[in-house]
């Protein structure tokens, strides 16, 4: 498919959005953070992560998040100088200290430090204590694409999911990425909540004043509701295979505990109900945990792609069930709304647009657009 066609996206109706070109967005997004004192490297790496999102697709994490972040440093509990430190570690492993720094910086220094690893170990793990939200977590398994490696990348999140049987919100939607090189582009990007959706798409819905599709989440009672400010207030989302077990709801529940296992417990994070926010008042303590596999330490790399290939191949040979169009690759959506979006700009919501100039005015950086 050309990428001149498609944008994973919904249709938007025009009078609710501005086209803008990634590269201003990005220059925006990095001043806000230098004009907070993020050293400009770091800043970059963080706005770099928001605009990643946006491109992708992924709305829900991109720049609709920067005021949170902004809340963060001015509240004190982001750290804009963290002393990001290694606690332990050996050959292939190592445990990081973010000292409350931006998860975008603490999550790409921990990555850097997992894809080393693996260049001399053939593999490399790093679990992190006391970061913040880092935003989508494929951009930190795709980092290890560039080395010809298998990217993994998680994290826990403040508590937004009601795990099966229980009420209100106790867990986080604790995403899970894989990344995984490709002859032929797009590379397979796994890139997913461990619930049915993560939480910006509430907030989507609700910038939107649409409702919810029933079943995504449940109101304080636990019953399915299809209003995203119920589920976002008084209610909770729900894992992956909804309410209950029939249709794999505590499937779900067991990835999301999985995640909380390796980014919470085994690195000394904050679990569940104490996970803090961004926005603080207090240190948000979330935890991650990221891997890198040196592919050529198992076969190599050439053969590893065509193997890869031969797979995507064989999954989209399959009969096309008649209710579907095609059958996709996961990150082959990502990628086809990235390179439209790098071509024509990416549609970001009016009140969107309206808070960035709100954290412009309060930062004293200069907003480049008019609304």
């Amino acid at each position: 498919m050309s990428y001149e066609s498609y944008d994973k996206a919904p249709p938007i109706p025009p009078e609710d959005y501005y086209i803008v070109k990634h590269e201003d967005l990005l220059n925006f997004v990095k001043s806000v953070f230098v004009k907070l004192g993020v050293p400009e490297e770091h800043a970059y790496w963080t706005a770099d992560n928001l605009v990643t999102a946006d491109l992708r697709g992924i709305s829900s994490h991109g720049v609709a998040r920067l005021r949170r972040y902004v809340d963060g440093i001015i509240n004190g509990a982001v750290k804009t100088h963290p002393n990001i430190k290694i606690v332990k570690e050996g050959p292939v492993y190592a445990l990081v200290d973010g000292d409350s720094g931006l998860g975008q910086v603490v999550g790409r220094k921990a990555m850097e430090l997992a894809i080393s690893k693996a260049k001399d170990g053939g593999i490399g793990f790093v679990t992190v204590r006391m970061s913040n939200h880092f935003g989508i977590s494929g951009y930190y398994a795709m980092m290890a694409l560039d080395h010809d490696m298998i990217g993994i990348s998680m994290t826990n999140a403040r508590p937004l999911v009601a795990h099966t049987g229980a009420l209100g919100k106790w867990i986080g939607t604790n995403p899970i990425s894989l990344a995984a090189p490709t002859k032929v582009p797009p590379p397979f990007v796994l890139d997913m909540a461990t619930s049915i959706v993560p939480i910006g798409k509430m907030e989507v819905y609700s910038r939107r004043g649409k409702k919810a599709p029933l079943g995504w989440g449940i109101d304080g009672q636990g019953k399915l509701t299809d209003d995203p400010m119920i589920i976002r207030k008084e209610g909770a989302l729900l894992p992956l295979g909804g309410l209950g077990e029939t249709y794999g709801g505590h499937k779900g529940y067991g990835l999301a505990v999985l995640v909380e296992l390796l980014t919470g417990v085994l690195s000394g994070a904050a679990l569940l109900k104490d996970v803090g926010q961004t926005e603080g008042p207090g240190p948000s303590n979330v935890g991650h945990f990221f891997m890198a596999v040196n592919v050529e330490s198992f076969m190599p790399i050439d053969e590893f792609k065509e193997r890869m290939d031969y797979m995507i191949r064989t999954l989209k040979s399959a009969p096309l069930h008649p209710d579907f169009k095609r059958i996709w690759i996961h990150g082959e959506k990502s990628y086809l709304t990235t390179q439209k979006r790098m071509r024509d700009g990416i549609p970001i919501y009016k009140k969107v647009m309206s808070m960035m100039k709100e954290v412009a005015d309060r930062v004293g950086v200069e907003f480049p657009w008019e609304l």
